[in-house]
């Protein structure tokens, strides 16, 4: 069996006001917008965001990895990010690979590299 992602799907509280700040960090747009499901045209993938009752309660599980595009370093990335309304979390580095940890605007963290 072959799996192709197509989108991945956050819960949260307010879907228009996430899904709007995520179209704007990645230079997308909103597809679709269902009251309580909304979806947001990026690449690679598309982001779907969807109200839940439940608050979030600790770090999230899973998380997305973004990779500057080229001619576009990481540090101008992360300012951008963080002048839209994201926070740094902290820096890592291992041999060949450094990325920034960042949270959108409701906690959601993501890494930027």
């Amino acid at each position: 069996m072959n799996l192709t992602a197509v989108m991945i799907t956050v819960d949260c509280a307010d879907p228009q006001d996430l899904a709007q700040w995520w179209a704007t960090a990645l230079g997308g747009e909103i597809a679709q917008d269902h009251g309580d499901f909304v979806i947001v045209r990026a690449q690679p993938v598309a982001l779907g965001f969807q109200r839940v009752a439940e608050e979030r309660l600790g770090k999230n599980r899973v998380h997305i990895d973004f990779a500057a595009a080229p001619g576009t370093g990481m540090a101008e990335e992360v300012e951008r990010l963080v002048a839209l309304g994201a926070s740094v979390v902290g820096e890592h580095s291992v041999p060949g690979l450094t990325w920034t940890v960042l949270q959108d605007p409701v906690g959601n963290e993501f890494c930027v590299h």
